[in-house]
C-alpha cells in the first residue's frame, strides 16, 4: 500500500504542472525514438542489401581469372585470360555439387534500331544462365541450344534496354531486327525486370549467344567470367571446393603454384554486408542513446527544481514523523514516472512510424525487438540514476530548515 500511495502522490505531482512534465519527457521521447528508428534504419538497410544480392541468387559463385602482370606489376585480379568454354564444360561433368554453369563473355556495343540507339553491355551466355539468374521472359524465349551450337544471331533484350530501344514503337520487339556493331540481330525475347543499378543493371544488357559473342563479335577464345550454381546454398562451399580442385587440374597447377583464378561465393558477400550493416546499425544505436543521456540531464535538473520549490512541504511531511526512505522514494518515483512514460509515448510513436515506413517501402517488420527493449531498459535506467541525487537531496533536508524556508 505505501507504494501505491508513493506512486499516486508523484503521479498527482507531475499532473500539477502538465507542460513543465511534458518538456521533461521530451528529451526521454525524442532519445527512444532515436534509438528504435535508428535500429529500423539498420533492419531495412540491411533487408534491401540482403535482396538486392539474393535476386542475383543466393547459392551463386562467379569464377575470375587471375591478375595478369605486365613488367613484373599486376593489372588487378580478372584481368587474365585463364578462363576458357571448356573449363565450363569440365565444371560440369565432373563437380557433383554444381547444378548448372555458364560462361560469361560481355563488352559494351552500340545498338540501334531504327532512329533509336544505346550503348549498352551485350552479354555472351549459354542456355542455363537463366536458370541460374532466375530470369524470367515478359515476351518470347530465350535462345536454345541449338541457336547456341550454329552461334545464330538472335538476342534476347533486358526490360530497360528494350524500352530504350523500342521507344515510340507500338508493337512488340520481339521478331525485330536490331543492330549491333551493325551486326543484325533478330530479337526473340524480352525479360522481365530484374531490378539493378548502375554497372550491374541486368535490365539494361542484351544477352545473345556466348559462341555468337566470341565467334561474330570479340574475336576472343577466353571467357570473362564463370557464373555457377550450386545445388544448394548449404553445400556452396563443397561446390566452391570441387571447382577449385577441377581448375586447378584443367590448369595443369602443381602444389606449389598459385591459383590462376578466383571463386566469389555469394553467402561470404551476405555474410560480410551483414556485419558491416550491424556495425553501422550499433554505431547510430550508440549516437541515439546519447539523446536519452540529455534527457536524464533534463529530467534531474526539473526534480531539483521540485525539490527546492517544495522544501516547506518535505519539512511539514518529515515534521509529522515521514522518514527518509518515503521522502526519497517519492522523489525517486516522481523521476522513474517521468522517465518511464517519457520511454512509453517514444516507443508508440517510433513503432507507428517505422511500421508506416516498412509498409511504404515494402520491406516488411524493421522494428527490432532488442532495440524496443534496449531503448526502455535504458530508459528507466536514467531516470532511476539522474533522479537519485535529487531524491537523496530531498530526505537529506533537515526539518527545521525547510519549515524556515520561504
Amino acid at each position: 500500500m505505501m507504494w501505491m500511495e508513493t506512486m499516486r502522490v508523484a503521479w498527482r505531482s507531475i499532473r500539477a504542472s502538465k507542460m513543465r512534465s511534458f518538456l521533461t519527457m521530451l528529451g526521454i521521447i525524442i532519445g527512444v525514438m532515436a534509438v528504435i528508428s535508428s535500429s529500423a534504419v539498420g533492419v531495412g538497410a540491411k533487408y534491401m542489401i540482403t535482396k538486392q544480392v539474393e535476386s542475383l541468387g543466393s547459392n551463386i559463385l562467379t569464377v575470375s581469372p587471375g591478375a595478369a602482370r605486365s613488367g613484373g606489376i599486376s593489372r588487378g585480379a580478372g584481368s587474365d585470360t585463364t578462363l576458357a568454354v571448356n573449363d565450363v564444360t569440365a565444371i560440369l561433368k565432373q563437380d557433383p555439387e554444381v547444378a548448372y554453369a555458364s560462361p560469361l563473355v560481355n563488352h559494351n556495343a552500340q545498338v540501334v534500331y531504327g532512329a533509336n540507339n544505346t550503348s549498352t553491355a551485350i552479354e555472351g551466355t549459354n542456355t542455363q544462365y537463366p536458370t541460374i539468374r532466375g530470369i524470367k521472359m515478359a515476351e518470347g524465349q530465350y535462345f536454345t541450344s541449338q541457336q547456341m551450337t550454329s552461334a545464330a544471331n538472335v538476342a534476347v533484350l533486358g526490360s530497360s534496354a528494350a524500352q530504350t530501344l523500342f521507344a515510340g514503337f507500338r508493337g512488340s520487339p520481339v521478331g525485330q531486327t536490331i543492330e549491333i556493331q551493325s551486326i543484325p540481330f533478330t530479337v526473340i525475347g524480352v525479360a522481365q525486370t530484374q531490378g539493378g543499378s548502375g554497372f550491374q543493371n541486368p535490365d539494361d544488357a542484351i544477352a545473345v549467344p556466348y559462341t555468337t559473342e566470341m565467334n561474330l563479335m570479340t574475336g576472343s577464345q577466353s571467357v570473362q567470367s564463370i557464373v555457377v550454381s550450386a545445388k544448394s546454398s548449404k553445400e556452396m562451399n563443397e561446390a566452391q571446393r570441387e571447382i577449385e580442385a577441377t581448375l586447378r587440374v584443367a590448369h595443369q597447377l602443381n602444389a606449389t603454384q598459385q591459383d590462376d583464378f578466383s571463386i566469389m561465393n555469394q553467402a561470404t558477400i551476405l555474410s560480410a554486408l551483414g556485419s558491416i550493416s550491424a556495425i553501422l546499425t550499433a554505431l547510430l544505436d550508440g549516437i541515439s542513446a546519447i539523446s536519452l543521456l540529455v534527457g536524464g540531464i533534463g529530467i534531474m535538473n526539473i526534480m531539483l527544481v521540485s525539490v527546492t520549490e517544495r522544501t516547506r512541504e518535505i519539512g511539514i511531511r518529515k515534521a509529522i514523523g515521514a522518514k527518509k526512505a518515503l521522502i526519497s522514494s517519492q522523489f525517486l518515483m516522481e523521476s522513474l514516472t517521468l522517465s518511464l512514460s517519457g520511454a512509453l509515448i517514444g516507443l508508440v510513436l517510433a513503432v507507428s512510424g517505422a511500421e508506416i515506413v516498412g509498409h511504404l517501402l515494402k520491406v516488411g517488420n524493421v522494428v527490432s525487438l532488442w532495440a524496443v527493449l534496449l531503448a526502455v531498459v535504458f530508459a528507466v535506467a536514467v531516470g532511476i540514476v539522474f533522479g537519485v541525487y535529487p531524491a537523496r537531496k530531498a530526505a537529506n533536508l533537515k526539518p527545521i530548515e525547510a519549515l524556515r524556508y520561504e
